[in-house]
């Protein structure tokens, strides 16, 4: 059932009694329920924010509607891991309420400084006539763990030319003092970023708007971020209005990168390639990074997607995170790993060796609900081969290879309870086999699966809702040939 907005917009402090309860209660009895990914334990999670490292340990927040499954009043929930692979849940990390942040703690990021977690994040606030106004707004994290609110806001204003959509600070260290990007619209509805400069995190001085080539590029550009990698930059960001083109932006919103060389501070001009997806599957949205003790670039990402009905919302809470991964660069365009740090939860292995000429297999060996899949794929003339998982006895998922096309596609047509159906079933990308070969690392957990496509040269993530009976794996050649290696891992 739709909320009003005197529902959304209630604090904790102002549900229901036992409200909350009962919506945690309706989640835990979900039958897709995940058993590895970061998710709500009910209500609705969304972006990923302040994912950083701090005292030994990553600490990772999201957004968090606690009371049901629409957008509503934004907290930031708390999670830890010290290995990227186990997250403990430490409760409400930032709650709104305050007078600059009346109607939600929206997204930001976090950065250390004096042995102190600095949280930078948009105040959300409303007026009685319901105009927004948005404040840039900081939070401390003590070693002790405490998170404590400044009394006022770093960066109270709008700056001209720009709209009352203004948010999602990501802050980074230079030599002289601090940086951030700033996701805004301009006045013509555009979408932008703008830089702000700071010597000490609390006084900040707006530098401009960072220079690109994309001056028409959607309507909003969401949770930017900036960070350098072997010598050259790559900015992040999640545009919304983009027009569908070819297999290129078929979700509702985008996320993606643009790489050139390093930001140019003092004219904010940014020497750039062209703007490329982070993800190639239906759920991905709202990235974030944060660079490891090691000095690894790491990403986690909303697996799921604003404006979208999911079939767990009537289960009271809705979406969960991707998977850490590792970033690296080759030949300029950017890889995307598992983090290494996921090999720990690998459990019982096992491994099976296919020839198949036009023709299907059930893997009876392999299969279940939750798994990390590796597959070695040799193509020997087939004009399409690939894998079926959670295959029941109507449904069935499909990641394959088109060879006419020169295309892998994900296909979620069967998978189970459909969603977003107006965005199409199907997701794909060119890409070129290696000596003939296709490499498919998959993730699968009770109700999304992660492909990650000849060593992280392109993601596939999904959301996929079938019944628990669909348990299968099934491996094809069709119209020819093709010699598949499987290793299969439980995960435990």
């Amino acid at each position: 059932m739709k909320m009003g907005r005197e529902q959304l917009y209630r604090l904790i402090e102002q549900a229901e009694p036992g409200e909350q309860e009962a919506l945690e209660r309706l989640a835990a009895r979900c039958p897709w329920r995940q058993k590895f990914h970061i998710q709500p334990e009910a209500g609705l999670l969304n972006d990923p924010n302040g994912f950083s490292f701090y005292e030994g340990e990553y600490h990772l927040f999201y957004q968090w509607f606690p009371l049901g499954t629409q957008h509503g009043m934004k907290y930031w929930y708390h999670t830890s891991s010290s290995d990227l692979v186990h997250w403990k849940n430490l409760g409400i990390g930032i709650a709104p309420g305050g007078y600059y942040d009346s109607h939600g703690a929206f997204s930001g990021s976090a950065i250390e400084k004096d042995g102190k977690l600095f949280m930078m994040y948009t105040g959300n606030s409303r007026t009685e006539e319901w105009i927004r106004i948005p404040y840039q707004c900081m939070a401390v994290m003590e070693q002790d763990g405490k998170i404590s609110k400044l009394g006022h806001p770093v960066i109270s204003d709008v700056p001209p030319g720009y709209t009352e959509h203004f948010r999602d600070p990501k802050v980074w260290r230079v030599q002289e003092g601090y940086y951030c990007v700033i996701g805004a619209q301009r006045n013509d509805h555009t979408g932008c970023v703008v830089l702000y400069s700071s010597p000490d995190l609390r006084n900040w001085r707006f530098e401009g708007e960072l220079g690109t080539r994309l001056k028409q590029f959607g309507y909003m550009w969401e949770c930017p971020d900036y960070f350098e990698l072997d010598g050259a930059a790559v900015f992040l960001f999640s545009p919304q209005g983009l027009q569908p083109k070819g297999d290129s932006f078929r979700n509702i919103y985008q996320s993606g990168y643009l790489m050139g060389e390093p930001l140019h501070l003092p004219n904010r001009e940014f020497d750039h390639g062209e703007f490329r997806e982070l993800d190639f599957g239906f759920d991905f949205y709202a990235p974030q990074t944060t660079q490891a003790p090691d000095g690894r670039r790491l990403l986690v990402g909303w697996m799921g997607l604003p404006e979208i009905d999911y079939p767990t919302d009537q289960h009271g809470w809705a979406h969960c995170l991707t998977l850490p991964r590792e970033l690296t660069l080759n030949n300029g365009t950017l890889i995307q790993r598992p983090a290494r740090e996921l090999a720990a939860q690998r459990g019982r292995m096992t491994e099976a060796h296919e020839i198949m000429d036009s023709e299907a297999a059930d893997m009876q060996e392999l299969g279940g609900t939750v798994y990390e899949l590796l597959a070695h794929i040799r193509e020997d003339g087939a004009e399409r081969f690939g894998i079926e998982f959670r295959v029941g006895p109507s449904e069935k998922t499909m990641i394959y290879y088109d060879s006419a096309e020169g295309k892998v596609v994900l296909d979620r047509s069967e998978s189970g309870q459909g969603l977003a159906l107006e965005y199409g079933t199907q997701r794909s990308r060119m890409i070129a086999l290696r000596d003939g070969m296709l490499t498919l690392h998959m993730f699968v957990d009770t109700s999304s699966v992660e492909v990650f496509v000849n060593d992280g040269e392109a993601v596939f993530s999904a959301r996929i809702f079938p019944e628990q009976v669909s348990t299968g794996i099934r491996l094809f050649a069709e119209g020819g040939g093709a010699e598949f290696q499987v290793v299969q891992w439980e995960i435990e």
